[in-house]
């Protein structure tokens, strides 16, 4: 496994599971912990909880039945999802987080993590390259595309050298984009039309996917074709996402959280890797911006 494959699983792991050895509550009723990066009131937040917990009550495990489970919402700040991250931890037997692990250096091995902690990578570093190839399919004038992200997000220089490196690959060239504020934001997207930037990739990250919205917006505003890692983009308005099924991934993660509640050790199990992506094309938006109607395979 290459590097930049840890560090990618690392900064962006679909499940997180600590203090499990004392997961065996000999009172019957289990404890987790459940931190999502984005805020309550968002509905693609309450979806992924709903998703999760459904996917383990079919397993057995009903939230005040045998299960106690405590929720934490980041509202997209990296910082306060670490904080909260080092809360649960220290308070629960288990803890789930679907968006971006809290920090930790590269694990031993993906078959054998070792330790307490095993999951899913739920945005590998690949995605990011695949996006710029994806987008350029589309442009396929395109001589320089933006890659867009948050500086001070793990792994963000993982997927820039992922997107640097399909770009060259395609003959073209890679402009990094940073914002980690709303003010920052507005500034990159006012300043794509007078640049040689002909569309932008935007991965997934906990500050991005709690503005989608406003992302969608202004890229709207200023004519820009973006390609998002979350579908929820596309159906928000955006251009075209592509990314891992995160619906597929609740499930699994859930199955897998069955499994080391029943007694299973976390070193013991293999860290999983998406198996299913799904990409979605705004044919509405599409046309607005007249863009190509190449299908896209």
């Amino acid at each position: 496994m290459r590097r930049r494959g840890f560090i990618a699983l690392v900064g962006g792991a679909a499940a997180l599971w600590s203090q499990a050895a004392s997961a065996q509550n000999p009172g019957g009723m289990r404890r987790i912990g459940v931190l999502l990066s984005l805020a309550e009131s968002d509905p693609e937040g309450k979806a992924q909880l709903s998703g999760f917990t459904q996917a383990l009550a079919e397993l057995g495990w009903i939230d005040g039945h045998n299960l106690r489970t405590e929720v934490r919402w980041g509202h997209g700040n990296i910082d306060r999802i670490r904080i909260l991250a080092k809360e649960l931890v220290a308070r629960v037997a288990m803890f789930f987080n679907p968006d971006t692990a809290p920090g930790g250096g590269a694990l031993p091995s993906l078959n054998h993590p070792g330790g307490n902690v095993t999951g899913m990578s739920l945005f590998p570093s690949e995605l990011a390259g695949k996006s710029v190839q994806l987008l350029k399919r589309l442009l396929p004038s395109a001589t320089q595309i933006g890659f867009l992200v948050n500086p001070s997000s793990p792994g963000t220089s993982v997927y820039t050298s992922e997107a640097s490196a399909a770009a060259k690959t395609l003959g073209i060239s890679i402009q990094v984009l940073n914002a980690s504020t709303e003010q920052e934001l507005e500034e990159v997207f006012a300043s794509l039309p007078s640049s040689k930037t002909s569309g932008l990739a935007i991965p997934a990250e906990p500050f991005f996917d709690g503005r989608r919205d406003r992302i969608v917006a202004l890229a709207a505003r200023y004519s820009v074709p973006a390609i998002y890692s979350l579908q929820e983009y596309a159906a928000a308005g955006g251009l075209m996402s592509y990314g891992t099924s995160l619906p597929d991934t609740y499930r699994r993660a859930a199955i897998y959280v069955g499994r080391v509640l029943k007694g299973e050790k976390p070193a013991d199990l293999p860290v999983m890797q998406p198996t299913k992506y799904d990409l979605v094309l705004n044919m509405k938006t599409a046309k607005l911006l007249a863009l190509s109607d190449e299908v896209i395979e």
